[in-house]
């Protein structure tokens, strides 16, 4: 990933700034006072040890330096606890900033694109681990910079006063730790880097042999322990990565660590023989003990933050990518107002692919869906019916052509103007994971609480009977997610609905919109038995009535009633009509259907 991690820098304190200012300043304040700490108890202390060796002290400065003294031991008790209160308060703050900002940023997006592209949901993967830690992880760290850039300099200051030059010989044996210190930091958080997407393979496998969704293919097909065998093998060598930095580390750390021994005892000896010739004081002495390893442990931490800072910004820069990604569907500053359908919707040379590496979906599409009429989809799968609906809700944009909603271009348009026009019931149908009366009422908010509309919406829609006798009728949960152990036995916390049942209830959330001009119907009785089917379509064809639809079905019988049926294959529509014109022309539709009724003959065999 290429990036300019300091850039980060402004916009992770900033949202710390927003989170919590009152926080944030005392996060401050505790850092500055805990920096400074250390060297006011090495010069307090100093200066107790020069008066009581001057004989016959003055009890006041004494009293003041010893009340000094005790306040300073105050703040080194006291000061952990409310820096540790202080930076969980800002994590909790900072969190809720950051995610509602990425929710929000990922909310924004008009299309579908970024969703199916693999490397953005990778980096919005990470966006969603980092975004809500990372900015107080940042701002720790620039805070512990400053406190430890207060003690390098109010302990290298305290040398100076001591000796010049024994400043320069700590400050000169304190540098090859420091640097060696900053390499390592910056090793380890590249080979973190590196490792992350082995942890990340951890977490899928994990995941994959731990989660329902995958347990009944796992067990039939006998792949457990196939991924599990990989799930170690990427475990494995994320491990012998840090072991190998961890070796590294502990080799140098343990020769520099020597270095600052010969150094400290150097100067440890020096300073004890300039006391025994009168040169220092008992104060100075016990001042250099303190300054020479201080000034290595805060030239260490700062060296340290830096990297580790430098890490974070790493990380939460996919979250910068993700919440100022922009907009991925060019929406117009002032867009055209949507007229009411009363025409219809025109399909003008419409040419569609995912990408410029992908083939064409859709190659020259042009159709015509007058107002109030039933326009049925046909073709086989990959054809691109259910691209030509995405692109009726404005998900995607096509290359080259347009769409026109009485002569409008859809592009022209708020796209959530346009889709309070639009309902829809899709192939791949969501089941929330809340009550049955939300999961139909997420249809139309504004009557998210009006159960007897929910109820007529679930009635039309064939899922009444099945909601009703729920543990908790409409508020029962339609999930198991939430519950403990305790919980598990006990259905009033929620239940699996069955594959039909759920298509039932996103239909009847389609449905609930009632107010809107455009219906497509996807695949809408995918989930269901015969019966099942012939009374949801007689529903359905009683609701549409006088409504503009476009349904997409490989059941052709369910598309027979429809006013106008178009074919598509390749990309293009190769015929159109009535059912009735469709059979008697004997190409594509006719063939389709003919095998269709083979399979309902008595006697018949299924013809694959």
């Amino acid at each position: 990933m290429r990036s300019r991690p300091h850039a980060g820098i402004a916009d992770a304190v900033a949202l710390a700034w927003h989170a919590g200012p009152g926080t944030l300043s005392a996060y401050v304040a505790l850092t500055v006072v805990g920096g400074a700490v250390p060297v006011a108890v090495s010069w307090l202390t100093k200066l107790l040890l020069d008066h009581l060796g001057a004989g016959h002290p003055d009890p006041a400065p004494l009293a003041a330096l010893g009340a000094g003294l005790a306040l300073a031991g105050a703040a080194v008790a006291v000061l952990p606890r409310a820096v540790t209160y202080v930076t969980d308060e800002l994590r909790r703050s900072a969190s809720l900033v950051a995610d509602d900002r990425l929710y929000a940023a990922v909310n924004s997006f008009v299309g579908l694109g970024r969703f199916e592209d693999p490397a953005f949901l990778d980096r919005l993967r990470l966006a969603k681990q980092s975004g809500g830690t990372t900015p107080g992880r940042v701002v720790a760290a620039l805070l512990a910079l400053i406190r430890a850039g207060i003690g390098v300099a109010g302990f290298l200051g305290s040398l100076v006063v001591i000796s010049p030059v024994m400043a320069v010989v700590v400050l000169a044996g304190a540098v090859p730790v420091a640097a060696a210190e900053f390499l390592l930091a910056r090793r380890r958080a590249t080979m973190f880097w590196r490792i992350g997407p082995l942890q990340r393979r951890e977490v899928f496998f994990g995941s994959l042999l731990t989660g329902v969704d995958a347990a009944k293919e796992l067990r039939l097909f006998g792949t457990g322990t196939h991924l599990r065998e990989r799930m170690r093998a990427d475990t494995l060598a994320a491990n012998a990565a840090e072991r190998r930095t961890a070796r590294r580390e502990t080799l140098v750390q343990g020769g520099l660590g020597l270095l600052s021994a010969v150094v400290s005892g150097a100067g440890l000896v020096w300073v004890v023989l300039e006391a025994g010739a009168g040169r220092v004081s008992a104060g100075d002495v016990t001042m250099f003990v303190a300054a020479v390893p201080g000034v290595g442990l805060a030239l260490g931490s700062l060296v340290t933050e830096a990297a580790g800072a430098h890490y974070q910004l790493l990380m939460f820069a996919h979250f910068r990518a993700v919440v100022h990604a922009g907009p991925d569907l060019p929406v117009r500053s002032r867009p055209c107002p949507l007229p009411r359908l009363r025409s219809g919707i025109e399909l003008r040379d419409v040419w569609f692919r995912y990408s410029a590496g992908h083939p064409w979906v859709l190659r020259g599409v042009d159709l015509f869906i007058p107002e109030g009429a039933a326009f049925g989809l046909v073709g086989v799968n990959g054809a691109g019916k259910s691209t030509l609906a995405k692109l009726l809700c404005r998900f995607y944009d096509p290359d080259r052509g347009a769409i026109l909603w009485d002569g409008v271009d859809i592009r022209d348009v708020d796209p959530a103007v346009l889709r309070t026009r639009i309902s829809a019931v899709f192939q791949d149908f969501m089941t929330y994971d809340l009550s049955a009366a939300e999961n139909i009422g997420l249809g139309d908010l504004r009557g998210l609480r009006d159960r007897p509309r929910i109820e007529a919406a679930a009635r039309e829609a064939g899922a009444h009977t099945v909601l009703s006798a729920l543990p908790e009728g409409y508020d029962t949960l339609l999930s198991r997610e939430f519950y403990s152990e305790a919980d598990k036995d006990d259905a009033s916390t929620g239940v699996h609905l069955s594959g039909g049942q759920g298509q039932r209830v996103s239909i009847a959330r389609a449905l609930f919109r009632s107010h809107c001009e455009l219906m497509i119907l996807d695949e809408p009785s995918s989930g269901l038995d015969a019966d099942a089917e012939h009374e949801l379509h007689r529903r359905l064809r009683r609701h549409r009535s006088g409504r503009t639809s476009v349904l997409v079905s490989h059941r052709l019988a369910a598309l027979r009633d429809a006013d106008t049926i178009a074919v598509i294959d390749g990309g293009r529509v190769t015929e159109r009509g009535s059912h009735a014109e469709l059979v008697a022309l004997g190409g594509t539709y006719a063939r389709l259907f003919a095998r269709q009724a083979e399979g309902y003959h008595a006697g018949a065999s299924v013809t694959p």
